[in-house]
């Protein structure tokens, strides 16, 4: 649209042209541009099978614009899979005190959820605890939602930006859905930075899911039962130029069944743009049956250009209901 705009105003007077220029650089000057793809190799020799595939995980473009000085709108597709979020923002107050969001956007559960994968420094991204309880995917009575949710939220900064909070009434079953009951899931976050490397986070989620699979994990909830979905988990992270770590407690209620995992991140730079990677990773899906499974993973990341990295990581799995089994991984990551 904005190249037609142009070539038709090429050919209209002076006057015109001048007025063209404007109305371009005003919408230069109010939306940003951005995207991200994570591609690779994968290979892992799970349950005594060999998998060995080359993959492409995610091909992201979003757009952000300021509408007004108060206004403002969000756009994310990703091309691999379905629209991600759409949402509008208000700010209330003058300073950041006070917005309110509308919309399709990440929920505020966990330290974890709210991190772009862009910036994360496992390949397989988010730990166990947060892809299962904040809903990115491997749990099946919620289904596929990416970390992401419907609903309304208000946040802000006090106290020069060293507190943070959210609240948010989600309807609690995704993304592209809507509600499958008539319950609202409320959301809360608090973050307080004592200090500019340090940030400790504690969130809580109470609501009611309506679930849309089944899990052997938790036999008593069928399809389109309503059931009991609660979470809260308490985290911290440092960031200096020396070392970035990242760890985190979480747990949930699904129904009956209570689950409960917790995680340590660290990257280190070692060499200019390179950094070494490691992590412990552990979940139970059902403390009563143990359903537990451990990560441990190391690796190296290279920064070849601002956003844009090479990644190489090995990790061993250590697993209560399957065999113990290996995976490498390998990608490359470009942004803008």
């Amino acid at each position: 649209m904005v190249l037609f705009c142009a070539l038709t105003c090429s050919t209209t007077t002076m006057g015109q042209k001048t007025e063209s220029i404007d109305w371009l650089k005003e919408l230069t000057d109010r939306v940003e541009l951005h995207g991200y793809a994570q591609g690779g190799y994968s290979y892992d020799n799970a349950n005594g099978h060999t998998t060995s595939t080359f993959n492409l995980k995610r091909t992201l473009f979003w757009a952000k614009g300021r509408i007004t000085d108060r206004f403002s709108f969000m756009f994310m597709h990703d091309f691999s899979s379905v629209v991600q979020e759409y949402y509008l923002d208000y700010r209330i107050t003058k300073d950041k005190a006070l917005n309110v969001r509308l919309g399709q956007f990440k929920h505020s559960y966990s330290l974890e959820n709210p991190l772009s994968p862009t910036m994360l420094e496992l390949i397989d991204v988010y730990s166990q605890a947060v892809l299962f309880l904040a809903g990115e995917g491997p749990d099946p009575l919620n289904g596929v939602n990416y970390g992401r949710d419907q609903g309304l939220m208000i946040f802000g900064d006090l106290f020069d930006n060293h507190l943070h909070y959210e609240l948010a009434l989600m309807n609690g079953q995704g993304i592209n859905r809507k509600d499958g009951n008539s319950d609202k899931d409320v959301i809360a976050r608090l973050e307080y930075k004592p200090m500019e490397q340090l940030r400790l986070v504690a969130t809580a989620q109470k609501g009611r899911g309506h679930a849309v699979g089944t899990a052997v994990w938790n036999p008593n909830i069928a399809v389109g039962d309503d059931y009991r979905r609660d979470r809260f988990s308490v985290g911290a992270e440092w960031k200096s130029p020396e070392c970035n770590v990242r760890a985190e407690y979480l747990g949930g209620k699904d129904g009956d069944v209570g689950s409960m995992g917790g995680y340590i991140t660290a990257s280190v730079p070692v060499a200019e743009k390179l950094d070494v990677v490691a992590s412990a990773d552990y979940f139970d899906r059902n403390t009563d049956m143990n359903c537990h499974q451990t990560y441990l993973t190391g690796g190296l990341q290279y920064w070849f250009f601002k956003k844009c990295r090479l990644q190489l990581q090995y990790s061993r799995c250590f697993s209560h209901f399957t065999k113990d089994y290996d995976w490498l991984q390998a990608q490359v990551q470009v942004a803008f």
